[in-house]
């Protein structure tokens, strides 16, 4: 593939939906704007939890066909994004689903039983090859993935890390692999965030429209997840909220994992646009560029 663009963004993501919910509008601000944006998955997904009852024979313990419905519904999710570009880490099938469970923390960890084949157990020099030569590719200026945790501690987040920062590194060195292209640095890494000051704004709307399922057990004046960043720790805040629609309908696209239905999404009509629509990022390496009068940068390309 032959990139003219000027500005090149690659993402890394763990399953098909990550992309959407946390940098969908982003992504399609970008690609409007003349970016050329690439998605890598890291696994089909299998081992989702499906919200549709009529396909639920799918699910990895009956038939153990949702990545091939999951795919379907990535494809569509781009088409609403805009985004042309988009790879399965070492091809589609390559790495599969680790699933997780639930920690008495809260938070995500490894299932006690993993397949062959799931990505956790991925060798990460080879899985990092996969990705290098993608990056020697693309030539992106700007990768995005998770923090050191995953957000939440899925094994497979966790991976993607890894994996992402591994290969971000050895794309660069010029004696590295030369069979996989030539040597290329990137020159800013973000890790995705989500503001821990909207998601309380947010809770607190909920929680006064009278809705007490949605994130239950969140207090908009207690304890977080992990997942969760106070903005003093976020670097940059991209305003896509002309792209929310876009955002959405990637969303609904992931029909076996989303429902778009209720009062969360129901904010979107009007100021809760702020928890869809702007997207926020810590940065992991390079230097920030110019920032606003909130102190943060505004534009990932930033200074480049």
């Amino acid at each position: 593939m032959t990139i003219t663009a000027g500005r090149r963004l690659l993402l890394v993501h763990a399953h098909p939906d990550d992309e959407s919910i946390g940098q969908g509008a982003s992504m399609a601000k970008y690609v409007a704007e003349g970016a050329h944006v690439t998605l890598v998955t890291c696994t089909g997904g299998e081992e989702g939890e499906i919200l549709v009852p009529e396909l639920a024979h799918l699910a990895s313990d009956q038939e153990d066909r949702l990545a091939e419905q999951r795919k379907v519904e990535l494809a569509n999710a781009m088409k609403a994004l805009g985004v042309t570009d988009h790879r399965y880490l070492g091809g589609f099938g390559r790495y599969r689903d680790s699933g997780m469970a639930w920690h008495p923390d809260g938070h995500a960890v490894a299932a006690d039983q993993v397949h062959d084949n799931a990505f956790w157990r991925a060798d990460l020099t080879e899985a990092a090859d996969h990705l290098v030569a993608v990056i020697r590719e693309v030539r992106p200026q700007v990768l995005v993935t998770y923090d050191q945790f995953g957000g939440y501690g899925h094994p497979d987040h966790i991976q993607a890390h890894r994996v992402a920062t591994y290969a971000a590194v050895l794309a660069g060195v010029p004696s590295y692999r030369e069979d996989l292209g030539a040597p290329w640095t990137i020159a800013k890494t973000y890790w995705g965030a989500m503001s821990a000051e909207r998601m309380r704004e947010g809770l607190r709307k909920l929680r006064d429209a009278g809705d007490t399922t949605t994130f239950e057990g969140m207090d908009p004046d207690g304890p977080l997840p992990p997942f969760i960043t106070p903005e003093r720790l976020i670097s940059a805040r991209v305003d896509a909220r002309d792209y929310l629609e876009a955002k959405l309908d990637a969303l609904r696209a992931h029909a076996t994992q989303i429902t778009t239905d209720g009062p969360f999404f129901a904010l979107s009509n009007n100021e809760g646009s702020l928890a869809f629509g702007v997207e926020f990022y810590r940065i992991a390496t390079g230097t920030p560029g110019p920032l606003d009068e909130d102190g943060f940068e505004t534009d990932l390309f930033a200074g480049l």
